[in-house]
């Protein structure tokens, strides 16, 4: 004699339901086609900060160029661009030479060993005001006051507010 038990029935009937959903996400209903050769066409990790240190003539170099090989390729513009700016240092006590070489690669940071936020470019919150770190961080000299007209972009909050449950992303307008 058999015996089957209710958890037995209502694993079999989970199971089907993920047997029956699952396939190679190739099937034409899909409509993903990756067959294709596919090319990095932008990097902002930091928003605005390719946009204001890259120059036009090397946008494409910029967003096709690995992580690892930014330092040397752009150090130089960016550090000159700060230059332009008037930059010696900023709230995060870091020179010309250090700000440009954490800006140039653009990649989040995750800080492993303390509190993760924009200010301190170890990493990202989706309530982080990023321009406005980043105005502060660039112009707002070692104090983060200095240049007040140029430190905040005046966007003060989201257009509607995040979830409090994953993903935490406001919902669509």
């Amino acid at each position: 004699m058999i015996r089957i038990n209710k958890f037995s029935i209502v694993a079999a009937v989970i199971l089907g339901f993920v047997l029956v959903g699952c396939d190679k996400d190739d099937a034409p209903a899909d409509n993903f086609d990756t067959s294709g050769t596919f090319t990095q066409n932008d990097q902002m990790a930091r928003p605005a900060i390719n946009t204001v240190f890259v120059s036009s003539a090397r946008k494409n170099e910029f967003n096709t160029t690995v992580p690892s090989a930014m330092n040397a390729a752009f150090n130089a513009q960016f550090q000159s661009v700060l230059t332009g700016f008037g930059y010696t240092t900023n709230v995060l006590g870091w020179d010309k030479a250090t700000f440009a070489g954490a800006l140039v690669t653009d990649v989040l940071n995750v800080s492993m060993t303390g509190a993760t936020a924009f200010g301190t470019l170890t990493g990202r919150g989706l309530s982080d005001d990023v321009i406005t770190t980043e105005l502060t961080l660039i112009f707002g000299g070692a104090s983060g006051m200095s240049n007040p007209g140029l430190n905040n972009d005046n966007v003060n909050a989201n257009d509607k507010a995040f979830s409090a449950t994953f993903p935490y992303l406001a919902s669509p307008f």
